[in-house]
C-alpha cells in the first residue's frame, strides 16, 4: 500500500483543529466544562504545549492506523471516496471507541452528558479522518514536468 502522507498529516490535524472548534464556548465548551467539574483557572494551570504535542502524536497513530483500515485490500477504485472512509470512521467509533468511553466512564462514574460530548467528538472526527485518508490516498502526487 503506497502512503499518501499529505492525507495523513492532514488527518492527524484533525481532532486538534476540530477540538478548538467543537469544545469552544459557544458549542460544547461550557457543557463539557460543566459536566467534568472543570473552571478556568484549572484550565490555564494545564501544561498546553505537552497536551498539544502527546495529543498530535496520538492523532499521527489513529491517522496511521485509520489510512490501512480505510485503504485495505479490495477497497481501491470505487472505494476510494469520502463518503467510504467517512462510513469506516463512523464504524469505529460506533463499534470500538464509544464502548471504550461508555465502559470506562461507567465505571469512573462518568456523566453521561461527558460521554455524549466526548463520544460525538470522536465519532466526527474518526469519521473527518477517514474521509479524508480514503478521498486522497490514491491521489497522484508527482509534480507533472512540463514540456519535457
Amino acid at each position: 500500500m503506497e502512503i499518501n502522507w499529505i492525507s495523513v498529516v492532514i488527518a492527524t490535524l484533525i481532532p486538534s483543529i476540530l477540538g478548538f472548534i467543537y469544545y469552544s464556548k459557544p458549542l460544547f465548551g461550557k457543557a463539557w466544562m460543566s459536566s467534568i467539574g472543570m473552571t478556568e483557572e484549572k484550565m490555564k494551570s494545564a501544561n498546553m504545549p505537552v497536551m498539544m504535542i502527546v495529543s498530535i502524536i496520538m492523532s499521527f497513530f489513529i491517522a496511521f492506523f485509520m489510512m490501512g483500515f480505510c485503504n485495505g485490500a479490495g477497497q481501491e477504485g470505487q472505494f476510494d471516496t469520502f463518503k467510504h472512509g467517512a462510513a469506516h470512521g463512523t464504524l469505529i467509533s460506533i463499534f470500538f471507541v464509544i464502548p471504550i468511553f461508555i465502559t470506562k466512564g461507567l465505571f469512573h462514574q462518568t456523566k453521561w452528558k461527558t460521554m455524549l460530548i466526548n463520544g460525538l467528538y470522536w465519532m466526527i472526527c474518526l469519521a473527518l479522518m477517514g474521509g479524508v485518508l480514503d478521498a486522497m490516498n490514491h491521489w497522484n502526487m508527482e509534480i507533472p514536468a512540463h514540456g519535457m
